[in-house]
């Protein structure tokens, strides 16, 4: 008896299935992205300029550790105290004469910061300080400036700062925005955000 031929799959449409499962993965699938930190360095310059001299009044130093405590200046902080106390020292107002802070709200002491023109945050860390550590301290020493900014914005325009950033970035936004633009600078001039990473401690 002769034995009958086993049918064959047909597979010249496998191809074209698998094609389109790669397209299908390849669209649905999302990539995420690490979300850094906005800083704008500063332009290259040819010839090297002396940084100017600083007061040791006028600079704040938030040091993070290895395990993720807080030093500032020289002294053990909790971490819900940092911005408070980055407000303070930025709108202390010790200045005198051409140092001067017609607009700070700030103690006054002789031995903080002059003006916030002046002021400076540096923040050192650790090799081993761990990210997340990292990006919470920058977060409460940006909100630190922007509470400031926002004080300000409010009694010189009647609006937040950080409204007006919106606003700006908005591509969308109907106003003026080259009158946007140099509210925007004048707030930041009233309180520039300089905040000074030193290299990592090993």
């Amino acid at each position: 008896m002769a034995k009958r031929p086993a049918p064959e799959v047909n597979a010249g449409s496998m191809a074209d299935i698998a094609f389109l499962l790669l397209i299908f993965f390849l669209v649905t699938t999302t990539i995420e992205t690490d979300s850094g930190i906005t800083r704008k360095l500063p332009p290259i310059d040819d010839e090297q300029q002396d940084p100017p001299p600083l007061k040791e009044k006028n600079i704040f130093i938030v040091l993070v550790n290895a395990k993720g405590d807080l030093l500032v200046e020289d002294e053990p902080m909790a971490f819900e105290d940092l911005r408070d106390a980055a407000i303070t020292f930025l709108d202390n107002g010790g200045g005198t004469g051409d140092e001067a802070c017609n607009y700070c709200q700030g103690p006054g002491d002789s031995d903080s910061s002059d003006n916030p023109v002046k002021a400076v945050i540096s923040l050192q860390n650790d090799r081993r300080t761990e990210y997340g550590t990292y990006i919470a301290v920058q977060n409460e020493l940006v909100a630190a400036y922007n509470e400031l900014r926002n004080r300000e914005a409010n009694r010189l325009y009647g609006v937040d700062f950080t409204d007006m950033e919106a606003a700006f970035n908005d591509p969308e936004f109907q106003g003026d925005v080259d009158k946007l633009k140099e509210r925007i600078k004048k707030i930041q001039e009233l309180f520039p955000q300089k905040l000074s990473e030193a290299e990592p401690k090993r």
